[in-house]
C-alpha cells in the first residue's frame, strides 16, 4: 500500500504539470504564426518610389521640336525608356525609338540621353529635344496641343501636354 500510494502522488503531478506544459507551447505556436503573418503582409504591402520623378514639355511649332526635361526624381536608364508622341490628340505615325541617332520620322539626331551617344541615365536637369520630320504625321504647328506620354520599363511614369509654341 505504501507503495501504491507513492506512485498515485507522482502521477498526480504529472498531470498538473501537462496543461502548463500546454498552454506554453500553445502560446510559443500563436507568436511564431503571429510572426509568419506581419512578416507576409509587410512584403505585400505597396512600395512608392523614393524620390517621384517630374518632367517639364516644351514644343515648337515653327522649328517642330519636342523638348522634354527631367526635372526632378530617380534617374531612368534610357534603355528602358519609351515615349509616345501625339499632336492634337492623334499619335505620330512615326514614333521615337530612344535612344537613337537616326531614325523614321525625325530629323537628324536629338539632343541630350535621347541620343544614343549620350550615356544610358537621364537624370534631373538633363533635357532632350526632339526634330519631328515634315514626313511624319501629324506634324506640329504653332497653337497645336502636343502630348508626350513616358513610360519606364513598361510603366507610364507621366503624361506631359503642352501648347506648341
Amino acid at each position: 500500500m505504501i507503495l501504491g500510494s507513492a506512485f498515485r502522488a507522482h502521477g498526480s503531478d504529472d498531470r498538473g504539470i501537462n496543461p502548463v506544459i500546454g498552454v506554453v507551447l500553445l502560446i510559443g505556436v500563436t507568436v511564431a504564426l503571429a510572426a509568419v503573418v506581419a512578416v507576409g503582409a509587410g512584403g505585400l504591402s505597396p512600395t512608392s518610389p523614393k524620390n517621384p520623378v517630374a518632367f517639364d514639355l516644351a514644343a515648337d511649332g515653327s522649328e517642330g521640336t519636342i523638348t522634354v526635361e527631367h526635372v526632378a526624381g530617380d534617374p531612368i536608364d534610357v534603355e528602358e525608356l519609351a515615349l509616345t508622341v501625339a499632336v492634337n490628340g492623334e499619335q505620330l505615325s512615326e514614333q521615337p525609338p530612344v535612344p537613337f541617332t537616326g531614325a523614321a520620322g525625325f530629323d537628324q539626331a536629338p539632343s541630350g540621353p535621347f541620343n544614343s551617344a549620350s550615356g544610358s541615365t537621364w537624370s534631373a536637369g538633363e533635357r532632350s529635344t526632339l526634330s519631328v520630320a515634315g514626313t511624319n504625321t501629324p506634324t506640329i504647328s504653332s497653337g497645336d496641343t502636343v502630348s508626350v506620354t513616358i513610360a519606364v520599363d513598361g510603366q507610364q511614369v507621366a503624361s506631359l501636354e503642352t501648347t506648341a509654341d
